[in-house]
Protein backbone atom coordinates (compact mmCIF):
# COMPACT_ATOMS: atom_id res chain seq x y z
CA UNK A 1 0.00 0.00 0.00
CA UNK A 2 1.59 3.10 -0.88
CA UNK A 3 1.18 6.22 1.08
CA UNK A 4 1.95 9.94 0.67
CA UNK A 5 3.64 10.87 3.97
CA UNK A 6 7.11 11.40 5.10
CA UNK A 7 7.66 11.43 1.02
CA UNK A 8 10.22 13.67 -0.47
CA UNK A 9 8.04 15.50 -2.97
CA UNK A 10 10.42 15.32 -6.02
CA UNK A 11 10.81 11.38 -5.85
CA UNK A 12 6.82 11.38 -5.21
CA UNK A 13 6.14 13.09 -8.90
CA UNK A 14 8.51 10.79 -9.99
CA UNK A 15 6.88 7.96 -8.91
CA UNK A 16 3.17 9.00 -10.48
CA UNK A 17 5.02 9.79 -13.20
CA UNK A 18 5.97 6.11 -13.53
CA UNK A 19 2.88 4.63 -12.67
CA UNK A 20 0.79 6.79 -15.06
CA UNK A 21 3.03 5.87 -17.65
CA UNK A 22 3.07 1.96 -16.60
CA UNK A 23 -1.10 1.74 -16.42
CA UNK A 24 -1.18 3.70 -19.74
CA UNK A 25 1.31 0.91 -21.43
CA UNK A 26 -1.11 -2.25 -19.51
CA UNK A 27 -3.39 -3.84 -21.90
CA UNK A 28 -6.25 -6.26 -20.98
CA UNK A 29 -8.34 -9.05 -22.57
CA UNK A 30 -12.01 -7.04 -22.14
CA UNK A 31 -13.78 -4.50 -20.03
CA UNK A 32 -11.91 -6.06 -16.83
CA UNK A 33 -9.84 -3.18 -15.77
CA UNK A 34 -11.17 -1.03 -13.13
CA UNK A 35 -10.02 2.62 -11.85
CA UNK A 36 -11.34 4.09 -8.31
CA UNK A 37 -10.91 7.31 -7.72
CA UNK A 38 -12.27 8.42 -4.03
CA UNK A 39 -12.37 12.34 -2.85
CA UNK A 40 -11.37 13.12 0.61
CA UNK A 41 -14.81 12.85 2.92
CA UNK A 42 -16.35 10.77 0.36
CA UNK A 43 -17.21 7.42 2.53
CA UNK A 44 -15.49 4.22 1.33
CA UNK A 45 -18.57 2.39 2.71
CA UNK A 46 -20.54 4.48 0.11
CA UNK A 47 -18.28 2.96 -3.15
CA UNK A 48 -18.21 -0.57 -1.32
CA UNK A 49 -22.00 -0.98 -1.51
CA UNK A 50 -21.87 0.65 -5.25
CA UNK A 51 -19.32 -1.63 -6.29
CA UNK A 52 -21.19 -4.76 -4.66
CA UNK A 53 -24.05 -3.86 -6.46
CA UNK A 54 -21.42 -3.56 -10.09
CA UNK A 55 -20.81 -7.22 -9.27
CA UNK A 56 -24.65 -8.18 -9.54
CA UNK A 57 -24.78 -6.21 -12.44
CA UNK A 58 -22.01 -8.10 -13.77
CA UNK A 59 -23.78 -11.26 -13.96
CA UNK A 60 -25.61 -10.65 -17.24
CA UNK A 61 -22.19 -10.42 -18.90
CA UNK A 62 -22.53 -12.68 -21.81
CA UNK A 63 -18.98 -13.66 -22.36
CA UNK A 64 -17.89 -16.28 -19.74
CA UNK A 65 -14.38 -15.42 -19.68
CA UNK A 66 -15.15 -11.57 -19.07
CA UNK A 67 -17.60 -12.15 -16.40
CA UNK A 68 -15.35 -14.12 -14.51
CA UNK A 69 -12.65 -11.52 -15.29
CA UNK A 70 -15.01 -8.49 -13.97
CA UNK A 71 -16.04 -10.57 -10.71
CA UNK A 72 -12.54 -11.10 -9.85
CA UNK A 73 -11.11 -7.80 -10.25
CA UNK A 74 -14.72 -5.98 -8.41
CA UNK A 75 -14.29 -8.21 -5.69
CA UNK A 76 -10.33 -7.71 -5.07
CA UNK A 77 -11.01 -4.07 -4.79
CA UNK A 78 -14.13 -4.46 -2.59
CA UNK A 79 -11.87 -6.46 0.01
CA UNK A 80 -8.74 -4.22 -0.50
CA UNK A 81 -11.58 -1.18 0.50
CA UNK A 82 -12.41 -3.14 3.54
CA UNK A 83 -9.12 -2.43 4.91
CA UNK A 84 -9.79 1.47 4.86
CA UNK A 85 -12.09 2.73 8.27
CA UNK A 86 -11.65 6.14 6.50
CA UNK A 87 -10.87 8.02 3.28
CA UNK A 88 -7.66 8.85 3.34
CA UNK A 89 -6.97 13.03 3.54
CA UNK A 90 -5.80 13.34 0.43
CA UNK A 91 -8.30 10.66 -0.96
CA UNK A 92 -7.87 7.36 -1.98
CA UNK A 93 -6.89 5.71 -6.04
CA UNK A 94 -7.50 2.15 -6.78
CA UNK A 95 -6.44 -0.06 -10.13
CA UNK A 96 -7.16 -3.78 -10.41
CA UNK A 97 -7.61 -5.68 -13.64
CA UNK A 98 -5.78 -8.54 -15.38
CA UNK A 99 -3.58 -7.51 -17.90
CA UNK A 100 -1.06 -9.03 -20.52
CA UNK A 101 2.64 -9.07 -19.34
CA UNK A 102 5.65 -7.79 -21.49
CA UNK A 103 4.98 -10.97 -24.00
CA UNK A 104 2.19 -9.51 -25.14
CA UNK A 105 0.30 -13.00 -24.14
CA UNK A 106 0.70 -14.13 -20.51
CA UNK A 107 -1.73 -12.61 -17.79
CA UNK A 108 -0.90 -10.93 -14.70
CA UNK A 109 -3.12 -9.61 -11.85
CA UNK A 110 -2.41 -5.87 -10.59
CA UNK A 111 -4.13 -4.35 -7.52
CA UNK A 112 -2.68 -1.17 -6.61
CA UNK A 113 -4.35 1.09 -3.31
CA UNK A 114 -2.60 4.57 -2.55
CA UNK A 115 -3.35 8.08 -1.13
CA UNK A 116 -2.30 10.65 -3.76
CA UNK A 117 0.40 13.37 -3.02
CA UNK A 118 -2.42 16.28 -3.71
CA UNK A 119 -6.06 15.98 -3.06
CA UNK A 120 -8.42 14.34 -5.63
CA UNK A 121 -11.16 16.24 -6.35
CA UNK A 122 -13.04 14.22 -9.01
CA UNK A 123 -15.08 11.19 -8.10
CA UNK A 124 -14.95 8.17 -10.72
CA UNK A 125 -15.38 4.74 -10.86
CA UNK A 126 -14.55 2.97 -14.31
CA UNK A 127 -14.87 -0.58 -15.69
CA UNK A 128 -13.21 -0.59 -19.17
CA UNK A 129 -10.62 -2.47 -21.68
CA UNK A 130 -8.21 0.34 -20.28
CA UNK A 131 -7.17 2.60 -16.86
CA UNK A 132 -8.13 6.01 -16.77
CA UNK A 133 -5.27 7.72 -15.72
CA UNK A 134 -6.51 11.31 -16.21
CA UNK A 135 -7.19 12.73 -13.10
CA UNK A 136 -3.82 11.18 -11.67
CA UNK A 137 -2.33 13.53 -14.74
CA UNK A 138 -4.03 16.40 -13.33
CA UNK A 139 -1.84 16.36 -10.14
CA UNK A 140 0.99 16.74 -11.83
CA UNK A 141 0.15 20.27 -13.18
CA UNK A 142 1.44 22.84 -11.24
CA UNK A 143 -0.97 24.83 -9.36
CA UNK A 144 0.70 28.08 -10.59
CA UNK A 145 1.28 29.22 -14.21
CA UNK A 146 3.25 32.60 -14.77
CA UNK A 147 2.95 34.57 -17.69
CA UNK A 148 6.07 36.40 -19.80
CA UNK A 149 5.54 39.48 -22.27
CA UNK A 150 8.56 40.05 -24.61
CA UNK A 151 8.12 43.14 -26.41
CA UNK A 152 10.30 45.52 -28.55
CA UNK A 153 10.47 47.53 -31.25
CA UNK A 154 11.28 44.21 -33.05
CA UNK A 155 8.15 42.72 -32.16
CA UNK A 156 6.27 40.92 -29.23
CA UNK A 157 6.41 37.24 -27.95
CA UNK A 158 4.16 36.04 -25.35
CA UNK A 159 4.36 32.85 -23.12
CA UNK A 160 3.98 30.58 -20.22
CA UNK A 161 6.23 28.69 -17.93
CA UNK A 162 4.20 26.16 -15.40
CA UNK A 163 6.42 23.90 -13.86
CA UNK A 164 8.96 22.43 -15.87
CA UNK A 165 6.95 23.49 -19.49
CA UNK A 166 8.00 26.76 -21.21
CA UNK A 167 5.70 27.47 -24.07
CA UNK A 168 5.33 30.17 -26.36
CA UNK A 169 1.80 31.05 -27.26
CA UNK A 170 1.99 33.69 -29.40
CA UNK A 171 4.27 36.34 -31.27
CA UNK A 172 4.01 38.63 -33.87
CA UNK A 173 6.77 40.93 -35.85
CA UNK A 174 6.58 45.14 -35.93
CA UNK A 175 8.12 47.39 -38.75
CA UNK A 176 8.32 50.76 -37.09
CA UNK A 177 9.36 53.74 -38.83
CA UNK A 178 12.69 55.22 -37.72
CA UNK A 179 13.82 58.82 -36.47
CA UNK A 180 13.61 60.99 -39.84
CA UNK A 181 16.95 63.28 -39.62
CA UNK A 182 15.40 65.54 -42.49
CA UNK A 183 14.39 69.36 -41.43
CA UNK A 184 11.47 71.42 -42.80
CA UNK A 185 7.60 70.48 -42.54
CA UNK A 186 8.22 66.66 -43.58
CA UNK A 187 10.03 66.28 -40.27
CA UNK A 188 6.91 67.10 -38.44
CA UNK A 189 5.00 64.73 -40.35
CA UNK A 190 7.13 62.16 -40.26
CA UNK A 191 7.62 62.42 -35.88
CA UNK A 192 3.37 62.68 -35.99
CA UNK A 193 3.43 59.12 -38.12
CA UNK A 194 6.30 57.27 -35.92
CA UNK A 195 3.91 58.36 -32.74
CA UNK A 196 0.92 56.83 -33.89
CA UNK A 197 2.57 53.75 -35.49
CA UNK A 198 4.31 53.25 -31.86
CA UNK A 199 0.73 54.04 -29.74
CA UNK A 200 -0.88 51.49 -32.42
CA UNK A 201 2.07 48.80 -31.95
CA UNK A 202 1.14 49.67 -28.09
CA UNK A 203 -2.46 49.26 -28.35
CA UNK A 204 -2.08 45.83 -30.22
CA UNK A 205 0.40 44.87 -27.44
CA UNK A 206 -1.82 45.58 -24.82
CA UNK A 207 -4.95 43.97 -26.54
CA UNK A 208 -3.04 40.62 -27.62
CA UNK A 209 -1.88 40.93 -23.80
CA UNK A 210 -5.41 40.33 -22.68
CA UNK A 211 -6.89 37.93 -25.18
CA UNK A 212 -3.69 35.33 -24.06
CA UNK A 213 -3.86 35.73 -20.77
CA UNK A 214 -7.59 36.44 -19.67
CA UNK A 215 -9.67 33.61 -19.72
CA UNK A 216 -13.40 33.86 -18.49
CA UNK A 217 -13.03 37.66 -17.85
CA UNK A 218 -10.14 36.35 -15.12
CA UNK A 219 -6.32 36.42 -15.75
CA UNK A 220 -5.50 33.17 -15.55
CA UNK A 221 -1.42 33.25 -14.79
CA UNK A 222 -0.55 33.75 -11.28
CA UNK A 223 1.77 36.34 -12.53
CA UNK A 224 3.27 37.94 -15.19
CA UNK A 225 6.83 39.71 -16.28
CA UNK A 226 7.28 42.13 -18.77
CA UNK A 227 10.12 42.50 -20.80
CA UNK A 228 12.12 44.18 -23.68
CA UNK A 229 15.61 45.67 -24.13
CA UNK A 230 13.85 49.14 -24.82
CA UNK A 231 10.75 51.16 -23.08
CA UNK A 232 7.74 49.36 -24.55
CA UNK A 233 7.80 47.10 -21.42
CA UNK A 234 7.71 50.16 -19.26
CA UNK A 235 5.00 52.34 -21.74
CA UNK A 236 2.54 49.07 -21.41
CA UNK A 237 3.16 48.86 -18.12
CA UNK A 238 1.67 52.31 -17.41
CA UNK A 239 -0.45 52.65 -20.40
CA UNK A 240 -4.39 52.54 -20.14
CA UNK A 241 -4.71 50.48 -23.18
CA UNK A 242 -3.24 47.56 -20.44
CA UNK A 243 -6.29 45.80 -19.33
CA UNK A 244 -6.62 46.55 -15.82
CA UNK A 245 -7.27 42.96 -14.69
CA UNK A 246 -3.25 42.40 -15.85
CA UNK A 247 -1.95 45.35 -14.03
CA UNK A 248 -2.15 43.83 -10.71
CA UNK A 249 -0.35 40.38 -11.97
CA UNK A 250 2.56 42.22 -12.75
CA UNK A 251 5.82 40.82 -10.76
CA UNK A 252 8.49 42.38 -12.35
CA UNK A 253 9.26 44.42 -15.35
CA UNK A 254 13.28 42.93 -16.35
CA UNK A 255 15.92 44.66 -19.36
CA UNK A 256 16.79 42.11 -21.87
CA UNK A 257 19.67 42.70 -24.53
CA UNK A 258 17.43 40.59 -27.22
CA UNK A 259 13.87 40.21 -28.10
CA UNK A 260 11.98 36.72 -29.43
CA UNK A 261 12.92 33.19 -27.74
CA UNK A 262 16.27 34.39 -26.43
CA UNK A 263 14.33 37.50 -24.94
CA UNK A 264 12.38 35.46 -23.16
CA UNK A 265 15.14 32.69 -21.74
CA UNK A 266 16.94 35.67 -20.65
CA UNK A 267 13.54 36.59 -18.71
CA UNK A 268 13.14 33.73 -17.09
CA UNK A 269 16.61 34.02 -15.77
CA UNK A 270 16.55 37.07 -14.42
CA UNK A 271 12.92 36.79 -12.53
CA UNK A 272 14.07 33.72 -10.62
CA UNK A 273 12.42 35.33 -7.59
CA UNK A 274 9.57 36.23 -8.61
CA UNK A 275 9.31 32.34 -9.99
CA UNK A 276 11.46 30.46 -7.29
CA UNK A 277 8.55 28.25 -6.66
CA UNK A 278 8.43 26.69 -10.76
CA UNK A 279 10.71 23.25 -10.91
CA UNK A 280 12.07 24.86 -14.22
CA UNK A 281 13.79 27.78 -12.23
CA UNK A 282 15.28 25.96 -9.39
CA UNK A 283 16.14 22.95 -11.66
CA UNK A 284 18.28 25.50 -13.17
CA UNK A 285 19.10 26.56 -9.65
CA UNK A 286 20.43 23.42 -8.57
CA UNK A 287 22.16 22.28 -12.35
CA UNK A 288 24.21 25.85 -11.76
CA UNK A 289 25.48 25.13 -8.12
CA UNK A 290 26.50 21.90 -9.89
CA UNK A 291 28.30 23.44 -12.64
CA UNK A 292 30.03 25.95 -10.06
CA UNK A 293 31.68 23.16 -8.53
CA UNK A 294 32.69 21.44 -11.35
CA UNK A 295 34.53 24.86 -12.62
CA UNK A 296 36.16 25.41 -9.53
CA UNK A 297 37.81 21.77 -9.82
CA UNK A 298 36.18 21.03 -6.08
CA UNK A 299 36.03 17.62 -4.36
CA UNK A 300 32.85 18.14 -3.47
CA UNK A 301 30.29 17.14 -6.57
CA UNK A 302 30.66 13.46 -8.46
CA UNK A 303 28.95 13.09 -11.61
CA UNK A 304 28.30 9.29 -14.05
CA UNK A 305 27.10 5.88 -12.66
CA UNK A 306 30.54 4.79 -10.68
CA UNK A 307 31.61 7.32 -8.70
CA UNK A 308 28.04 9.24 -8.11
CA UNK A 309 27.24 5.49 -6.81
CA UNK A 310 30.13 5.21 -5.00
CA UNK A 311 29.65 8.66 -3.46
CA UNK A 312 26.41 7.23 -2.14
CA UNK A 313 27.72 4.15 -0.88
CA UNK A 314 29.91 5.70 1.29
CA UNK A 315 27.22 8.41 3.00
CA UNK A 316 29.03 11.68 1.16
CA UNK A 317 26.16 13.03 -1.33
CA UNK A 318 23.73 15.34 0.27
CA UNK A 319 22.10 15.89 -3.15
CA UNK A 320 21.59 13.75 -5.81
CA UNK A 321 20.67 14.67 -9.06
CA UNK A 322 18.93 12.38 -11.80
CA UNK A 323 17.74 12.08 -15.20
CA UNK A 324 14.12 11.19 -14.42
CA UNK A 325 14.33 8.41 -17.70
CA UNK A 326 17.71 7.24 -17.35
CA UNK A 327 18.49 4.02 -18.95
CA UNK A 328 20.60 2.62 -16.39
CA UNK A 329 19.56 -0.65 -14.33
CA UNK A 330 21.19 -1.91 -10.97
CA UNK A 331 22.23 -5.40 -11.31
CA UNK A 332 23.38 -7.44 -8.60
CA UNK A 333 25.59 -10.32 -9.93
CA UNK A 334 26.67 -13.35 -7.74
CA UNK A 335 29.65 -16.17 -8.54
CA UNK A 336 27.90 -19.37 -9.82
CA UNK A 337 30.94 -21.47 -8.30
CA UNK A 338 30.93 -18.80 -4.91
CA UNK A 339 27.64 -17.97 -3.45
CA UNK A 340 29.28 -15.37 -1.10
CA UNK A 341 31.00 -13.41 -3.96
CA UNK A 342 28.44 -10.53 -5.80
CA UNK A 343 28.75 -7.31 -7.27
CA UNK A 344 26.69 -4.74 -8.51
CA UNK A 345 27.28 -3.39 -12.00
CA UNK A 346 24.82 -0.30 -13.54
CA UNK A 347 23.61 -1.35 -17.11
CA UNK A 348 21.92 -0.39 -19.75
CA UNK A 349 18.43 -1.77 -21.66
CA UNK A 350 20.82 -3.28 -24.56
CA UNK A 351 23.47 -4.48 -22.20
CA UNK A 352 20.94 -6.34 -20.03
CA UNK A 353 21.16 -8.86 -22.81
CA UNK A 354 24.96 -9.44 -23.66
CA UNK A 355 25.96 -12.50 -21.93
CA UNK A 356 29.26 -10.60 -21.81
CA UNK A 357 28.30 -8.27 -18.72
CA UNK A 358 27.42 -12.03 -16.62
CA UNK A 359 31.14 -13.12 -16.95
CA UNK A 360 33.94 -11.90 -14.25
CA UNK A 361 36.77 -9.99 -16.80
CA UNK A 362 39.49 -11.78 -14.26
CA UNK A 363 38.42 -15.08 -14.20
CA UNK A 364 35.95 -15.64 -17.07
CA UNK A 365 33.69 -17.53 -14.12
CA UNK A 366 30.13 -17.01 -15.10
CA UNK A 367 27.65 -15.12 -12.86
CA UNK A 368 24.09 -14.83 -12.51
CA UNK A 369 21.46 -11.85 -11.76
CA UNK A 370 19.75 -11.97 -8.97
CA UNK A 371 18.63 -8.97 -8.57
CA UNK A 372 18.11 -6.19 -11.78
CA UNK A 373 15.94 -3.30 -11.22
CA UNK A 374 15.40 0.13 -12.91
CA UNK A 375 18.40 2.82 -11.35
CA UNK A 376 15.79 5.07 -10.94
CA UNK A 377 13.63 3.21 -9.14
CA UNK A 378 15.81 1.98 -6.33
CA UNK A 379 16.82 5.83 -6.12
CA UNK A 380 13.07 6.42 -5.45
CA UNK A 381 12.87 3.36 -2.66
CA UNK A 382 15.99 3.47 -0.47
CA UNK A 383 17.42 7.17 -1.12
CA UNK A 384 15.45 7.80 2.46
CA UNK A 385 18.15 5.35 4.06
CA UNK A 386 20.56 7.56 2.86
CA UNK A 387 19.49 10.80 4.24
CA UNK A 388 19.34 12.68 0.92
CA UNK A 389 17.41 14.87 -1.29
CA UNK A 390 16.91 13.45 -4.61
CA UNK A 391 16.52 16.15 -7.60
CA UNK A 392 14.85 14.27 -10.74
CA UNK A 393 16.29 16.31 -13.71
CA UNK A 394 14.36 16.50 -17.07
CA UNK A 395 15.57 17.22 -20.31
CA UNK A 396 13.62 20.72 -21.32
CA UNK A 397 15.92 23.42 -19.81
CA UNK A 398 19.69 24.02 -21.63
CA UNK A 399 21.19 23.05 -18.51
CA UNK A 400 19.39 19.38 -17.97
CA UNK A 401 20.58 18.72 -21.97
CA UNK A 402 23.27 19.36 -20.81
CA UNK A 403 23.75 17.60 -17.92
CA UNK A 404 22.08 14.14 -19.41
CA UNK A 405 23.99 13.99 -22.39
CA UNK A 406 27.72 15.73 -20.76
CA UNK A 407 27.42 14.32 -17.13
CA UNK A 408 26.05 10.99 -17.83
CA UNK A 409 22.57 12.28 -16.39
CA UNK A 410 23.41 11.27 -12.86
CA UNK A 411 25.73 13.39 -10.37
CA UNK A 412 25.51 14.32 -6.80
CA UNK A 413 26.23 17.57 -4.65
CA UNK A 414 28.76 16.00 -1.56
CA UNK A 415 28.79 17.24 2.08
CA UNK A 416 32.77 17.23 1.81
CA UNK A 417 35.96 16.99 -0.38
CA UNK A 418 36.13 13.13 -1.68
CA UNK A 419 38.89 11.37 -3.22
CA UNK A 420 36.66 8.84 -5.79
CA UNK A 421 38.18 6.14 -7.78
CA UNK A 422 36.92 6.71 -11.51
CA UNK A 423 36.20 3.37 -11.75
CA UNK A 424 36.37 0.09 -9.95
CA UNK A 425 38.38 -2.87 -11.73
CA UNK A 426 35.18 -4.59 -11.97
CA UNK A 427 32.92 -2.17 -14.16
CA UNK A 428 36.38 -0.80 -15.95
CA UNK A 429 37.00 -4.21 -17.29
CA UNK A 430 32.98 -4.43 -18.64
CA UNK A 431 33.60 -0.99 -20.28
CA UNK A 432 36.45 -1.72 -22.10
CA UNK A 433 34.68 -4.82 -23.69
CA UNK A 434 31.16 -2.22 -24.27
CA UNK A 435 34.29 -0.28 -26.17
CA UNK A 436 35.26 -2.79 -28.27
CA UNK A 437 32.46 -4.12 -29.06
CA UNK A 438 31.01 -0.62 -29.81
Amino acid sequence: MLTADNVDSNVELWKIKRLIKSLESSKGNGTSMISVYIPPKKAVSDFTKMLNDEVGAASNIKSAVNKKSVITALQAVIGRLKMYRNTPDKGLVVFCGEVYGDDGKTEKKILIDFEPFKPITIKLYHCDDKFHVEPLKELLHDDESFGFIVVDGQGALYATLKGNNKEIIHQFTVSLPKKHGRGGQSSVRFARLRVEKRHNYLRKVAETATQMFITNDRPNVSGLILAGSADFKNDLNTSDMFDQRLKPKVLKIVDVAYGGENGLNQAIELSQECLSSVKFVNEKKILTRFYERIDKNTKDYAFGVQDTMQALTIGAVDTLLIYENLDRYRVVLRDKTDENRTSIVYLTAEQLSDPRFYQDPETKAELEPIENILLTEWIAENYSSFGISVQFITDKSAEGFQFIKGFGGIGGLLRYDVELDAINDFQDARDDDEDDFI
